[in-house]
């Protein structure tokens, strides 16, 4: 006698179990269109920066919104809290591992003062870029208005989990339809994972939605809390409530995908999994601009003289403009993603990002190994 079914599983893929195929016709990469858009802002190329302390900062913004994409600046953490943040992330750097988590519940106990919001915000603006700022829920109501006075662009809710509908003991909690109806910009909210939760999100009215849930180098999530779906599953079904809310509304909201990037191949298959775009962490962390530059390439065998717990540059070493554009002569796919993308598309047949969707995928768990062992021996 069998037991009756109780919970029936599915099978679900991250970046390293697929592969693209090939279209019939190929266009040469030059003549692909990256454009992306969010309300009425387009973005030459589909790539965002992380709102996070260790990579956006006012610097990183203006100079990624030059080269054609946007970074989220980070409105919960040291940028707003610190009148002289890039002092208190070298504090961070400078500190031995082990005293790192004690340093970091101070660093984060500090208040956030509400001018410095204004503050950033204007900083960016006058850069000449668009100037996304990032809030958690529970602060949203009473940041928002300062950053649309301060000449916001886009707002990003953000949390671990976001869901169209949460229960507490709150009697007036975020409402999202109630927010956008009280904003004259464009709300981005994320992160969810499913088909479900993405299509009640975009019925509130969002003009985007993050896509991820514990991919991402600093994320724990799938560790602590075992909470996850690898990212082309979450995006194909997320992309798959995008598809559902065109055909019920006449609006195309744009998914973009959040966390667990490493190199060129993994974006261009988010992007075929219905991607519009992607949010990347640590690959921006590395470029030389960033804040948490130190900070994220961690300790490295520190020279004699130096003093104990001395965080140094480690690695091959490389701008953003390197990283997102070349010219490298790195095999690993760490550099020139732009590039990846173009030739991908190319590859591919597809002349814009709408027409990447469409790619063929296959699985395919051998795609990292296959043939390779001559160069993983030579590491």
């Amino acid at each position: 006698m069998t037991a009756p079914d109780f919970k029936q599983l599915r099978r679900s893929y991250g970046f390293d179990e697929v592969a693209l195929i090939p279209g019939d016709v190929t266009i040469n990469p030059d003549q692909v269109n990256t454009d992306f858009k969010i309300a009425d802002f387009t973005f030459t190329i589909p790539i965002l920066a992380s709102a996070m302390d260790g990579v956006v900062d006012v610097n990183i913004a203006i100079l990624l919104g030059k080269m054609g994409g946007l970074a989220v600046l980070n409105l919960d953490g040291v940028q707003t809290r610190y009148e002289n943040p890039a002092e208190v992330l070298a504090e961070i750097a400078r500190t031995p591992k082990e005293e790192v988590t004690a340093l970091m519940q101070k660093v984060y106990s500090e208040p956030i003062k509400e001018n410095l919001i204004g503050e950033r915000v204007q900083t960016i603006k006058r850069g000449g870029v668009v100037c996304a700022v990032s809030v958690v829920p529970a602060n949203t109501k009473r940041f928002a208005p300062l950053v649309v006075e301060a000449g916001g662009d886009i707002l990003v809710v953000q949390s671990t989990v976001t869901s169209a509908r949460h229960i507490s003991k709150s009697e007036r909690g975020l409402i999202f339809p109630e927010l956008i109806a009280s904003l004259p910009i464009p709300v981005v909210v994320g992160n969810c994972v499913s088909y479900s939760a993405c299509l009640e999100l975009m019925r509130t009215g969002i003009s985007g939605v993050l896509v991820g849930v514990g991919p991402g180098a600093a994320c724990t999530s799938r560790e602590v809390l075992g909470i996850g779906v690898p990212q082309i599953t979450a995006t194909i079904d997320c992309a798959a409530a995008r598809e559902q809310y065109l055909k019920e509304s006449g609006s195309y909201i744009p998914i973009i995908t959040d966390g667990g990037f490493h190199k060129g191949g993994d974006i261009c298959k988010a992007l075929a999994a219905g991607a519009d775009a992607v949010m990347l962490g640590s690959i921006v962390a590395q470029a030389e601009e960033a804040p948490g530059y130190d900070y994220h390439w961690g300790m490295a065998n520190p020279h004699p003289d130096l003093p104990r717990g001395t965080r140094i540059k480690v690695g091959t070493t490389a701008s953003l403009k390197q990283i997102l554009f070349g010219p490298t002569s790195l095999t690993d796919g760490s550099q020139n993603l732009v590039g990846a993308i173009r030739t991908a598309m190319g590859f591919c047949g597809a002349a814009s990002i709408r027409d990447m969707q469409q790619a063929e995928m296959v699985i395919a768990p051998a795609i990292t190994t296959e043939g390779k062992a001559w160069q993983i021996a030579q590491a």
